[in-house]
């Protein structure tokens, strides 16, 4: 058995012939100690013709390191004497050989000639034998880590497991000292990450059998201690107190501090709405792993901010908005939000007040809408009161609250006007690769809501509304990309009572079925249409990027079938497809859409921006 320990210094030696190209024939200016100098008027070369055979993956390699292929690069700019040439020439095969080792061929037969000319030709001929694979991996982990899970501890036996699992170089596979190099600097990375903030290798080795090709692979781990969450220093706030950070925090003194925990922490900072910038560090000293000091930096947005908005949906039609948050309102650790939005088929005003963050995360809220909604058959127009309950993490969204809304709708010579109170629970998961441009994952949102409804006719009774939409994003390889979505909804009323109309299900436009205008598939009744009460859509895409230039801007195509209706057995499906472009902005995919509808029996354009979860 031998220890590649060379393997290692090669690795070295190849970085120093990277990093300092020329060195081999600089050095040579003056001669070494006992040898004699070069004789004024020795011959010299001016350039050299070089001449590497060896296997395809391997040529740029050794074209690009050894000390002959800098030679021909100097060509022009320096000359060498051509003693310092045959002495290139001699140091060739060893060159050759360290840095075949690199690559794991630690065997290879070399031969180097030199044919005289002007300029002289050199040879290098490879045959780099079998390649060595790993037979074998020892990963043994120490300290805290590796005490903790022979205690039984079960958070290290998994973060222990973990690690192994992730360790990239399985025994079968090519050992290369370039991919030997990267595990190690992952695995590390990855218990790090863990909580060993500290954590470094006691010992690495890698030997290998020069009659089988074998390479065996030791790695020992001395993890550290596991680091504890100790006091946060705060700093940036000038309107905001400290405690509306701490709430946001999610973890108490002592817990144990991942990478994760300390970016969903600072995630939570940035889309707090109080803060445009926040950073979440954790000091990394040994002595301190009990109590770890967790530095947080924020920077906040002004205490209060107007926007004004101009936009165009296919949905709605141009609109112009105006929207003001007030980030403490009367010195309380609340948030205040209005906004009114005036179109050519929506006009409404919303608002809301809402608590900074508490220590489980949950805020209070109330708030109120009124809204007036046009489309060809009809005119909505309602409002709404609510006071509840909200929690926002990186994956969860939980929403419940009590509502009063007052709704009239008018069709032609038809009026209705509906009361109704409701207690509502929202929840949804998100399992995605990214909340703003997913590629991966799923989304699930779920509904329900139960409530008491009257309406002008003087029936009152009870009703259920029930809502869930499932969607998933699919990597299909070769730069494809899939997604599909599910949707369906059912309200459930006594005594036939008439609920409001916003309560009720319509079909059709941008994020339902595309083809159709917005909220143009519902039942109809003497000849207007009107909210259902059950719902299905769904919508499968796929899409793939414009070009390698363009990796943001894709085009797709896209089928969706659905429909609202007054129950499921009368429930026909409308179809559209077509195909679109999308630009993936920072803050979301922009989307243009062409879709024809087998029922509208024409084509129509869509346009939207964002996800809907």
């Amino acid at each position: 058995m031998r220890r590649l320990r060379r393997v290692s210094a090669c690795g070295a030696a190849l970085l120093m012939a990277l990093v300092l190209p020329g060195c081999a024939l600089l050095g040579r200016d003056k001669p070494a100690s006992g040898q004699p100098a070069e004789p004024d008027g020795a011959p010299t070369v001016a350039m050299v013709e070089l001449e590497v055979d060896a296997p395809r993956e391997l040529k740029p390699l050794l074209e690009n390191n050894l000390d002959l292929a800098r030679l021909r690069r100097l060509a022009g700019r320096e000359t060498v004497s051509d003693t310092e040439l045959a002495r290139l020439v001699a140091a060739a095969p060893a060159q050759v050989r360290e840095l075949l080792e690199t690559e794991g061929y630690f065997d290879p037969v070399v031969q180097v000639t030199r044919t005289p000319g002007d300029p002289p030709h050199v040879r290098v001929n490879v045959e780099p034998g079998p390649r060595a694979s790993i037979n074998r991996v020892t990963f043994e982990i120490e300290g805290e880590l590796g005490s903790a899970a022979e205690a039984g501890d079960e958070r290290a036996r998994l973060t222990i497991a973990a690690l192994r699992d992730a360790w990239t170089l399985k025994p079968g596979m090519p050992f290369r000292n370039a991919a030997w190099s990267d595990a190690k600097n992952a695995a590390l990375a990855q218990m790090r990450a863990e909580g060993y903030a500290a954590a470094t290798w006691s010992g690495t080795a890698a030997e290998v059998d020069g009659q089988t090709d074998k390479v065996r692979l030791f790695i020992v781990a001395d993890s550290g201690p596991l680091f504890h969450a100790g006091a946060l220093q705060i700093q940036g706030l000038e309107h905001q107190d400290e405690t509306s950070v701490r709430n946001l925090a999610g973890f108490n003194t002592g817990a144990p501090v991942t990478d994760q925990l300390l970016l969903d922490f600072q995630e939570r900072l940035q889309t707090s709405g109080l803060f445009d910038r926040a950073s979440v560090v954790m000091d990394p000293n040994p002595e301190h792993a009990g109590a770890a000091r967790i530095e947080v930096k924020v920077h906040e947005l002004s205490l209060q901010q107007a926007v004004l908005g101009a936009g165009f949906s296919t949905n709605a039609g141009p609109r112009v908005s105006l929207e003001h948050w007030h980030r403490r309102i009367f010195g309380w650790p609340a948030t205040a939000r209005n906004k009114v939005e005036w179109g050519r088929d929506r006009q409404a005003l919303d608002g809301e007040i809402s608590s900074h963050a508490k220590h489980d995360l949950w805020r209070n809220l109330v708030g109120y809408s009124l809204e007036q909604l046009k489309t060809s058959s009809d005119t909505v127009t309602s409002a709404r009161g609510r006071v509840g309950r909200s929690q926002d993490t990186p994956r969860t969204q939980r929403l419940y609250y009590i509502e009063a809304e007052n709704a009239r709708r008018v069709a032609g010579e038809t009026h209705e006007h509906s009361h109704a109170i409701s207690a509502n629970y929202h929840w949804g998961w998100r399992e995605l690769d990214s909340n703003v441009l997913p590629t991966k994952g799923f989304s699930v949102m779920l509904q329900t809501g139960l409530g008491q409804a009257s309406d002008n006719t003087g029936r009152s009774g009870a009703f259920s509304r029930l809502y869930g939409r499932l969607t998933g994003y699919v990597p299909l390889g070769n730069s494809w990309f899939g997604n599909a979505r599910i949707e369906l909804g059912q309200v459930s009323t006594a005594n036939e009572v008439e609920i409001p109309d916003t309560l009720r299900f319509r079909a059709g436009g941008d994020d339902s079925v595309r083809g159709y205008s917005s909220r143009a598939l519902a039942p109809t009744e003497n000849g207007a249409l009107i909210g259902g009460k059950a719902l299905f859509t769904s919508s499968v895409e796929l899409a793939h990027p414009i070009s390698a230039k363009l990796p943001s801007v894709w085009w797709a195509t896209f089928f969706d079938a659905g429909r609202a209706a007054t129950r499921f057995a009368d429930l026909k499906p409308a179809y559209g497809y077509g195909v679109g472009l999308r630009w993936r902005s920072p803050v979301g995919p922009l989307k243009v859409d062409v879709a024809h509808g087998n029922e509208s029996k024409g084509v129509r354009l869509h346009l939207s921006v964002g996800i809907a979860f």
